[in-house]
């Protein structure tokens, strides 16, 4: 699948609701999804990273595979962490991001069960930044929108 790039109007936009988690071409697309990803050698992946407006997000890190679909973030610790981060859809970029240290995430697995992930460290922030993508940001957005809090505030942990 061709991986589409900042500057490309999909990845600013909001992504969609999955409504048919079991239809044969959401299981494609997924699988699609993970191919893509294990050839960019990435550790998570969003739909709109493949140009399609669906509310689906992968991850595999640590020997652990995710689908995530229709994700929404439950619960946000208050501990911070600044991780600097890549992205497939704005290559050879790094960027210093704030995240939070802890999440809770809901969402339905490729199966249509409804399930719980709190996630937290670098799991929390793959998900952050892969949830980021379904809701039309990239990194770089996020990068400029905290520029005032780097400012003011003295993160110094990183995961």
């Amino acid at each position: 699948m061709n991986i589409a790039h900042i500057g490309d109007a999909i990845l600013t936009q909001k992504a969609q609701n999955v409504t048919n988690v079991v239809d044969v071409d959401t299981q494609a697309l997924i699988d699609k999804m993970f191919a893509t990803m294990s050839e960019e050698k990435g550790v998570g992946l969003a739909a709109p990273q493949v140009n399609v407006s669906q509310r689906i997000a992968i991850i595999d890190t640590d020997g652990e595979k995710f689908v995530l679909i229709n994700p929404e973030i439950t619960h946000r610790s208050e501990n911070l962490v600044l991780f600097t981060e890549g992205c497939l859809s704005v290559p050879d970029k790094e960027l210093p991001i704030i995240r939070h240290k802890e999440i809770t995430v809901q969402y339905i697995d490729r199966n249509n069960k409804s399930c719980t992930l709190k996630a937290q460290e670098f799991l929390a922030v793959v998900c952050q930044h892969e949830i980021d993508h379904l809701d039309g940001i990239l990194m770089t957005d996020r990068f400029e929108q905290q520029q005032p809090l780097r400012q003011t505030l003295n993160i110094n942990e990183k995961v």
